[in-house]
């Protein structure tokens, strides 16, 4: 197994798990149920134990197919650029979840706070995780890339010139 398959098989729980520790903290707050809001706290702690793997296999992940004719170091670049937004905001929403899960231990007065707080960092995270995914996608699935028509008709072109 090599790093682009070990980011394969990991890059995807921390967009999942965000969604999910999304929807849990939303329905725990909703409920006010503390629960509920510390696990969707552990689920955005291990979504940034699982970004944090996903970026340490990244690079092998590039070098692996960063020569490859369909994919192009441009596309690489904005993947690379979006999964350290998400990373970095995984990374400030775990420290606030830990620090949610003391305080709802404590029963300290500041845990609603911080549990609206987590909240939005969540909201803004599912975004960068859809953006993360998309443009994760577009490196090797260029059907999906926004110059997929104009992809598709210069490689036509190509082929009927080679014909002629």
């Amino acid at each position: 197994m090599n790093d682009a398959h070990l980011h394969l098989a990991v890059n995807h729980f921390p967009i999942i798990g965000t969604i999910l520790g999304l929807g849990i903290l939303f329905s725990g707050m909703i409920l006010k149920n503390n629960s509920v809001i510390n696990t969707a706290y552990a689920l955005f702690i291990v979504s940034a134990i699982f970004a944090a793997f996903s970026m340490g296999t990244g690079e092998g992940a590039e070098e692996a197919v960063e020569d490859m004719a369909t994919v192009g170091k441009k596309v690489i670049h904005e993947h690379e650029e979006m999964a350290e937004k998400l990373a970095i905001l995984l990374y400030v929403l775990a420290v606030i979840s830990i620090g949610g899960i003391y305080l709802n231990i404590k029963n300290h007065a500041k845990a609603k706070l911080v549990s609206y707080a987590a909240l939005l960092l969540a909201i803004i995270g599912v975004f960068l995780a859809q953006q993360t995914g998309t443009t994760g996608g577009e490196v090797r699935h260029t059907e999906i890339r926004n110059d997929a028509g104009q992809t598709v008709g210069a490689e036509k072109n190509t082929d009927e010139e080679d014909n002629d």
